[in-house]
């Protein structure tokens, strides 16, 4: 396996197949064109997936020797995706100085969900 620095630039890197840039294109579109109705050539949405994005997280896999990566808009909506992924009795511990959005998504968003409790350690 290429050492760390050797990933970094090159994983997810590949010359871009039209023009030969070796550095991954920002695509800035919202929409792709379809060969038919329902037959997308590369996917029908940004939001699905985008071409940047792919890159991105080829790139982080590669640097993290894992064979997936996944890149999210915030840290919190990462967070959110990750959380979503507990069942009912499992546990976060989560420090007193946690960024305020992650304890209100705990508190308030999950607790509705009757997927939360908050229990304090005593200081």
């Amino acid at each position: 396996m290429s050492g760390f620095n050797t990933r970094a630039i090159h994983v997810g890197s590949e010359p871009d197949s039209l023009t030969g840039a070796v550095n991954p294109p920002v695509y800035l579109t919202s929409t792709y064109a379809q060969d038919g109705v329902g037959v997308p050539r590369f996917s029908d949405y940004a939001r699905v997936d985008n071409p940047t994005r792919a890159a991105l997280e080829t790139c982080l896999a590669g640097l993290e020797e894992a064979q997936f990566g996944v890149a999210f808009a915030s840290g919190l909506a990462g967070e959110d995706a990750l959380l979503r992924s507990l069942s009912p009795g499992d546990h976060v511990v989560l420090g007193n100085d946690a960024y305020g959005g992650t304890y209100r998504l705990l508190t308030r968003v999950f607790r509705q969900l009757g997927r939360g409790r908050l229990v304090r350690r005593p200081e």
